[in-house]
Protein backbone atom coordinates (compact mmCIF):
# COMPACT_ATOMS: atom_id res chain seq x y z
CA UNK A 1 0.00 0.00 0.00
CA UNK A 2 2.18 3.02 1.66
CA UNK A 3 4.97 2.41 -1.79
CA UNK A 4 2.26 2.40 -4.63
CA UNK A 5 1.31 5.69 -2.65
CA UNK A 6 4.29 7.25 -2.84
CA UNK A 7 5.08 6.67 -6.38
CA UNK A 8 1.52 7.67 -6.95
CA UNK A 9 2.21 10.83 -5.50
CA UNK A 10 5.36 11.24 -6.93
CA UNK A 11 4.00 11.42 -10.47
CA UNK A 12 1.30 13.68 -9.59
CA UNK A 13 3.60 16.11 -8.01
CA UNK A 14 4.58 19.03 -10.46
CA UNK A 15 7.04 19.93 -8.35
CA UNK A 16 9.42 17.31 -9.58
CA UNK A 17 9.80 20.07 -12.62
CA UNK A 18 8.93 17.30 -15.11
CA UNK A 19 10.01 18.60 -18.57
CA UNK A 20 6.97 19.54 -20.61
CA UNK A 21 6.29 17.35 -24.01
CA UNK A 22 8.14 18.36 -27.06
CA UNK A 23 5.79 20.60 -29.10
CA UNK A 24 7.33 19.00 -32.34
CA UNK A 25 8.66 15.25 -33.45
CA UNK A 26 11.66 13.87 -31.91
CA UNK A 27 13.39 10.48 -32.62
CA UNK A 28 14.34 7.88 -30.33
CA UNK A 29 18.10 8.99 -30.23
CA UNK A 30 16.89 12.76 -29.70
CA UNK A 31 14.87 11.66 -26.78
CA UNK A 32 17.80 9.35 -25.28
CA UNK A 33 20.20 12.50 -25.40
CA UNK A 34 17.45 14.56 -23.68
CA UNK A 35 16.56 12.79 -20.88
CA UNK A 36 20.20 11.42 -20.53
CA UNK A 37 20.80 15.09 -20.02
CA UNK A 38 17.96 16.01 -17.98
CA UNK A 39 18.26 13.10 -15.47
CA UNK A 40 22.00 14.09 -15.05
CA UNK A 41 20.97 17.73 -14.07
CA UNK A 42 18.67 16.09 -11.73
CA UNK A 43 21.34 14.04 -9.90
CA UNK A 44 19.66 10.76 -11.19
CA UNK A 45 22.25 7.71 -10.80
CA UNK A 46 22.95 6.47 -14.13
CA UNK A 47 21.36 9.20 -16.19
CA UNK A 48 22.45 7.16 -19.51
CA UNK A 49 21.99 3.70 -18.49
CA UNK A 50 18.74 5.48 -17.37
CA UNK A 51 17.70 6.85 -20.42
CA UNK A 52 18.73 3.83 -22.82
CA UNK A 53 16.77 1.31 -20.80
CA UNK A 54 13.56 2.80 -21.02
CA UNK A 55 13.37 4.09 -24.35
CA UNK A 56 15.34 0.85 -26.04
CA UNK A 57 12.37 -0.68 -23.70
CA UNK A 58 9.51 1.05 -25.52
CA UNK A 59 10.78 0.25 -28.93
CA UNK A 60 10.80 -3.48 -28.25
CA UNK A 61 14.05 -4.35 -27.35
CA UNK A 62 16.57 -4.76 -24.09
CA UNK A 63 19.34 -2.38 -25.43
CA UNK A 64 20.28 0.43 -27.58
CA UNK A 65 22.87 -1.41 -28.99
CA UNK A 66 20.80 -4.64 -29.90
CA UNK A 67 18.11 -1.74 -32.45
CA UNK A 68 18.25 -1.34 -35.76
CA UNK A 69 19.97 2.26 -36.39
CA UNK A 70 17.16 2.94 -38.33
CA UNK A 71 14.90 2.94 -35.93
CA UNK A 72 17.13 5.29 -33.46
CA UNK A 73 16.84 7.85 -36.28
CA UNK A 74 13.07 7.97 -37.13
CA UNK A 75 10.48 10.00 -35.55
CA UNK A 76 8.37 8.65 -33.10
CA UNK A 77 5.03 8.56 -32.87
CA UNK A 78 2.90 11.13 -30.57
CA UNK A 79 2.01 7.61 -28.28
CA UNK A 80 5.79 6.83 -28.02
CA UNK A 81 6.70 10.17 -27.34
CA UNK A 82 4.10 10.03 -24.18
CA UNK A 83 5.05 7.00 -23.07
CA UNK A 84 9.12 7.81 -22.93
CA UNK A 85 7.91 11.06 -20.76
CA UNK A 86 5.42 9.46 -18.73
CA UNK A 87 7.97 6.30 -18.01
CA UNK A 88 10.83 8.88 -17.60
CA UNK A 89 9.29 11.36 -15.31
CA UNK A 90 9.08 8.41 -12.90
CA UNK A 91 12.52 7.95 -13.32
CA UNK A 92 13.02 10.96 -12.37
CA UNK A 93 11.23 10.91 -9.33
CA UNK A 94 14.06 8.51 -8.29
CA UNK A 95 11.91 5.20 -9.62
CA UNK A 96 14.27 2.17 -10.03
CA UNK A 97 14.90 1.74 -13.89
CA UNK A 98 13.80 -2.17 -13.27
CA UNK A 99 10.21 -1.19 -11.71
CA UNK A 100 9.52 1.63 -14.46
CA UNK A 101 10.04 -0.82 -17.27
CA UNK A 102 8.72 -3.56 -15.19
CA UNK A 103 11.22 -6.74 -16.38
CA UNK A 104 14.94 -7.00 -15.63
CA UNK A 105 17.15 -9.82 -16.72
CA UNK A 106 19.06 -12.26 -14.24
CA UNK A 107 21.90 -14.60 -15.60
CA UNK A 108 20.06 -16.10 -18.45
CA UNK A 109 16.08 -15.13 -17.71
CA UNK A 110 14.07 -11.99 -17.76
CA UNK A 111 12.03 -11.68 -14.98
CA UNK A 112 9.19 -9.40 -14.02
CA UNK A 113 9.87 -6.67 -11.58
CA UNK A 114 7.08 -5.02 -9.30
CA UNK A 115 7.62 -2.49 -6.26
CA UNK A 116 8.36 -3.18 -3.75
CA UNK A 117 9.98 -6.42 -4.20
CA UNK A 118 13.67 -6.80 -3.79
CA UNK A 119 15.66 -6.26 -7.31
CA UNK A 120 18.59 -8.56 -7.96
CA UNK A 121 21.73 -7.61 -7.70
CA UNK A 122 24.64 -8.83 -9.85
CA UNK A 123 26.45 -10.33 -6.93
CA UNK A 124 23.77 -12.47 -6.27
CA UNK A 125 23.97 -14.16 -10.08
CA UNK A 126 27.42 -14.75 -9.06
CA UNK A 127 26.20 -16.69 -5.99
CA UNK A 128 24.15 -18.73 -7.95
CA UNK A 129 27.11 -19.89 -10.38
CA UNK A 130 29.03 -20.79 -7.04
CA UNK A 131 25.70 -23.01 -6.07
CA UNK A 132 25.43 -24.27 -9.86
CA UNK A 133 29.43 -25.55 -9.85
CA UNK A 134 29.03 -26.56 -6.60
CA UNK A 135 25.87 -28.74 -7.01
CA UNK A 136 27.51 -29.83 -10.65
CA UNK A 137 30.72 -31.24 -9.07
CA UNK A 138 29.96 -32.33 -6.16
CA UNK A 139 29.33 -36.28 -6.16
CA UNK A 140 26.33 -37.47 -4.80
CA UNK A 141 24.55 -34.11 -4.97
CA UNK A 142 22.06 -34.22 -7.68
CA UNK A 143 22.78 -33.99 -10.94
CA UNK A 144 22.26 -37.27 -11.83
CA UNK A 145 19.61 -38.30 -14.38
CA UNK A 146 18.01 -40.11 -11.49
CA UNK A 147 18.21 -38.57 -8.19
CA UNK A 148 15.72 -35.87 -7.70
CA UNK A 149 17.28 -33.34 -5.01
CA UNK A 150 15.37 -30.43 -3.73
CA UNK A 151 16.77 -26.83 -2.58
CA UNK A 152 15.30 -24.41 -0.36
CA UNK A 153 15.52 -20.40 -0.91
CA UNK A 154 14.75 -18.46 1.96
CA UNK A 155 13.56 -14.91 1.32
CA UNK A 156 13.03 -15.47 -2.91
CA UNK A 157 11.73 -11.68 -3.69
CA UNK A 158 11.36 -12.26 -7.54
CA UNK A 159 12.07 -15.82 -7.68
CA UNK A 160 15.71 -14.92 -9.34
CA UNK A 161 17.87 -17.62 -7.38
CA UNK A 162 15.58 -20.71 -7.36
CA UNK A 163 13.93 -19.90 -11.08
CA UNK A 164 17.58 -19.83 -12.08
CA UNK A 165 18.52 -23.02 -10.45
CA UNK A 166 15.47 -25.09 -11.94
CA UNK A 167 16.14 -23.52 -15.34
CA UNK A 168 19.86 -24.77 -15.32
CA UNK A 169 19.28 -28.04 -13.28
CA UNK A 170 16.18 -30.22 -14.48
CA UNK A 171 16.30 -32.72 -11.91
CA UNK A 172 16.18 -30.50 -9.11
CA UNK A 173 13.09 -29.25 -7.29
CA UNK A 174 12.98 -25.97 -5.50
CA UNK A 175 10.99 -24.54 -2.11
CA UNK A 176 10.74 -20.69 -2.06
CA UNK A 177 9.73 -18.96 0.67
CA UNK A 178 9.30 -15.16 1.46
CA UNK A 179 7.58 -13.04 4.64
CA UNK A 180 6.43 -10.64 2.04
CA UNK A 181 2.76 -11.98 0.08
CA UNK A 182 4.12 -9.46 -2.70
CA UNK A 183 7.20 -11.44 -3.48
CA UNK A 184 5.68 -14.27 -3.32
CA UNK A 185 2.84 -13.18 -5.94
CA UNK A 186 5.86 -12.12 -7.73
CA UNK A 187 7.84 -15.96 -8.06
CA UNK A 188 4.51 -17.33 -8.85
CA UNK A 189 4.48 -15.27 -11.87
CA UNK A 190 7.70 -15.15 -12.93
CA UNK A 191 7.74 -19.33 -12.37
CA UNK A 192 4.77 -19.42 -14.92
CA UNK A 193 6.20 -17.13 -17.43
CA UNK A 194 9.11 -19.33 -17.21
CA UNK A 195 7.24 -22.65 -17.51
CA UNK A 196 8.94 -23.72 -14.49
CA UNK A 197 6.02 -23.85 -12.13
CA UNK A 198 5.39 -27.45 -11.82
CA UNK A 199 9.12 -27.76 -10.32
CA UNK A 200 8.86 -24.83 -7.84
CA UNK A 201 6.66 -25.00 -3.89
CA UNK A 202 5.94 -21.49 -2.92
CA UNK A 203 5.18 -20.15 0.47
CA UNK A 204 4.24 -17.26 2.75
CA UNK A 205 6.57 -17.96 5.59
CA UNK A 206 7.97 -15.38 8.28
CA UNK A 207 11.76 -17.93 9.39
CA UNK A 208 11.65 -15.63 12.48
CA UNK A 209 8.29 -16.59 13.40
CA UNK A 210 7.01 -20.09 11.50
CA UNK A 211 8.20 -23.13 10.99
CA UNK A 212 10.21 -23.81 7.55
CA UNK A 213 10.61 -27.50 7.88
CA UNK A 214 6.29 -28.23 7.25
CA UNK A 215 6.75 -26.92 3.94
CA UNK A 216 9.74 -28.51 2.52
CA UNK A 217 11.05 -31.60 4.19
CA UNK A 218 14.54 -32.58 4.51
CA UNK A 219 16.36 -30.73 1.54
CA UNK A 220 20.13 -30.64 0.20
CA UNK A 221 20.78 -27.19 -0.67
CA UNK A 222 19.74 -23.88 1.52
CA UNK A 223 20.28 -20.96 -0.29
CA UNK A 224 19.43 -17.33 0.82
CA UNK A 225 20.20 -13.66 -0.08
CA UNK A 226 18.93 -12.88 2.98
CA UNK A 227 18.32 -9.21 4.80
CA UNK A 228 22.20 -8.33 5.39
CA UNK A 229 22.35 -4.63 5.86
CA UNK A 230 23.61 -3.25 9.10
CA UNK A 231 20.40 -0.90 10.49
CA UNK A 232 22.75 1.76 10.38
CA UNK A 233 23.34 1.89 6.88
CA UNK A 234 19.93 1.78 5.82
CA UNK A 235 20.12 5.85 5.94
CA UNK A 236 22.46 6.41 3.64
CA UNK A 237 20.95 4.05 0.85
CA UNK A 238 20.08 6.21 -2.19
CA UNK A 239 16.43 7.29 -2.69
CA UNK A 240 15.65 4.73 -5.27
CA UNK A 241 16.38 2.07 -2.80
CA UNK A 242 15.37 3.54 0.40
CA UNK A 243 11.86 5.31 -0.96
CA UNK A 244 10.75 2.27 -2.90
CA UNK A 245 12.57 -1.41 -2.41
CA UNK A 246 11.39 -2.91 0.86
CA UNK A 247 13.30 -2.70 3.91
CA UNK A 248 12.46 -6.17 5.23
CA UNK A 249 14.36 -7.32 2.22
CA UNK A 250 17.54 -5.11 3.16
CA UNK A 251 17.54 -4.56 7.29
CA UNK A 252 19.33 -7.40 8.81
CA UNK A 253 19.27 -5.66 11.90
CA UNK A 254 22.10 -3.86 14.08
CA UNK A 255 24.60 -6.28 13.20
CA UNK A 256 23.30 -7.23 10.12
CA UNK A 257 23.22 -10.99 11.17
CA UNK A 258 19.38 -11.44 12.55
CA UNK A 259 18.01 -13.60 10.00
CA UNK A 260 21.12 -15.19 9.27
CA UNK A 261 21.58 -16.22 12.36
CA UNK A 262 17.98 -17.50 12.13
CA UNK A 263 18.86 -19.76 8.97
CA UNK A 264 21.89 -21.46 10.80
CA UNK A 265 19.98 -22.26 13.45
CA UNK A 266 16.83 -24.05 11.28
CA UNK A 267 19.77 -25.68 8.80
CA UNK A 268 20.79 -28.85 10.62
CA UNK A 269 17.67 -29.83 11.29
CA UNK A 270 16.31 -29.53 7.24
CA UNK A 271 19.39 -30.26 5.63
CA UNK A 272 20.38 -33.94 4.29
CA UNK A 273 23.77 -35.43 5.77
CA UNK A 274 26.20 -33.07 4.04
CA UNK A 275 24.21 -31.03 2.92
CA UNK A 276 25.13 -27.37 2.48
CA UNK A 277 24.03 -23.64 3.11
CA UNK A 278 24.77 -21.15 0.96
CA UNK A 279 24.89 -17.59 1.85
CA UNK A 280 25.20 -13.91 0.36
CA UNK A 281 26.71 -11.68 3.50
CA UNK A 282 28.05 -8.31 3.74
CA UNK A 283 31.76 -8.18 3.59
CA UNK A 284 32.42 -8.05 7.16
CA UNK A 285 30.21 -10.86 7.57
CA UNK A 286 32.49 -13.86 7.55
CA UNK A 287 34.51 -14.20 9.92
CA UNK A 288 31.46 -13.75 12.13
CA UNK A 289 29.39 -16.15 10.92
CA UNK A 290 32.00 -18.65 10.68
CA UNK A 291 32.94 -17.77 15.00
CA UNK A 292 29.24 -17.48 15.43
CA UNK A 293 28.09 -21.18 14.27
CA UNK A 294 31.22 -22.68 15.72
CA UNK A 295 30.13 -21.58 19.01
CA UNK A 296 26.02 -21.97 18.80
CA UNK A 297 25.27 -24.40 16.17
CA UNK A 298 25.74 -28.49 16.22
CA UNK A 299 26.43 -30.16 13.65
CA UNK A 300 26.99 -27.34 11.00
CA UNK A 301 30.45 -27.18 9.31
CA UNK A 302 31.75 -23.68 8.36
CA UNK A 303 33.55 -24.93 4.57
CA UNK A 304 34.63 -21.80 3.10
CA UNK A 305 34.22 -18.08 2.43
CA UNK A 306 34.10 -17.13 -1.59
CA UNK A 307 34.51 -13.71 -2.96
CA UNK A 308 32.73 -11.79 -5.08
CA UNK A 309 34.05 -10.52 -9.30
CA UNK A 310 35.52 -7.06 -6.82
CA UNK A 311 37.34 -9.46 -4.40
CA UNK A 312 35.18 -8.63 -1.53
CA UNK A 313 34.32 -11.16 0.92
CA UNK A 314 30.60 -12.00 0.18
CA UNK A 315 29.66 -15.49 0.15
CA UNK A 316 29.50 -18.39 2.96
CA UNK A 317 29.89 -21.90 2.47
CA UNK A 318 28.76 -24.50 5.05
CA UNK A 319 28.00 -28.41 5.66
CA UNK A 320 26.19 -30.45 7.97
CA UNK A 321 28.09 -33.05 8.89
CA UNK A 322 26.12 -36.71 10.49
CA UNK A 323 26.93 -36.94 14.04
CA UNK A 324 28.75 -39.93 14.70
CA UNK A 325 26.90 -42.46 16.68
CA UNK A 326 29.79 -44.33 17.60
CA UNK A 327 31.80 -41.61 19.21
CA UNK A 328 28.32 -41.50 21.52
CA UNK A 329 28.59 -45.15 21.93
CA UNK A 330 32.34 -45.07 23.57
CA UNK A 331 31.37 -42.28 26.26
CA UNK A 332 28.37 -44.48 27.66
Amino acid sequence: GTIQYVIWRCHSVRGYGAPALPAGRITALQAVEFWKRHFAERGVSEPDQSSQYIIAHLLGAKTIESLEPQKLTEFLSREQTEQVWKLCTQRLSRVPVQYVIEEWDFRDLTLKMKPPVFIPRPETEELVDLVLTDLQTRPGLGVEPDTRRTCLEVGCGSGAISLSLLKSLPQLEAVAVDQSQDAVDLTRENAFRLGLQDRLQIHQIDIMKEAVWSVCGLVSAVVSNPPYLFSEDMASLEPEIFRFEDHAALDGGEDGLVVIRQILTLAPQILLNHGRVYLEVDPRHPPLVQRWVEVNVGGLQYVETRHDISGRPRFCILQKEESNKSDKLDLE
